[in-house]
């Protein structure tokens, strides 16, 4: 059997949550919208470059939780063109042009840069 008890009382793990929530509402959140538009664009399949300058960026911030959101605001006859270059698209003879995964590697170093942040915020308790 398997027993498990704790002694003392949650104060530790309360300034913890505490910091932690802090955190996302006060991080600066702007700096990695700023941050991610440009990822976004330098790795952004260049043609005419409309897409790539397109990138743009939202932050809303709830009681509980703050998001960024990424956009793409070039869309050609009701097509989003950063997605069909992402994931691909049929063509008009029946054809397929593979898509080419660009949008996640470009924005993964950006979020990896705000979890440790986050990271080191909440243990300097």
């Amino acid at each position: 059997m398997i027993r498990f008890g704790q002694k003392g009382d949650f104060s530790k793990l309360t300034r913890f949550l505490e910091k932690a929530k802090e955190v996302v509402r006060l991080g600066d959140l702007d700096k990695y919208g700023r941050e991610g538009v440009s990822a976004l664009a330098s790795a952004t399949p260049v043609d005419s470059g409309l897409t790539a300058k397109s990138w743009s960026y939202e932050i809303v911030h709830k009681q509980e939780s703050a998001r960024i959101t990424f956009y793409n605001s070039n869309i050609q006859n009701g097509v989003p063109i950063a997605i069909i270059l992402q994931y691909g698209h049929g063509t008009r003879n029946g054809g397929w042009v593979q898509g080419r995964d660009y949008i996640n590697p470009a924005i993964q170093p950006i979020f990896d840069k705000i979890v440790n942040e986050a990271w080191r915020e909440v243990t300097k308790l």
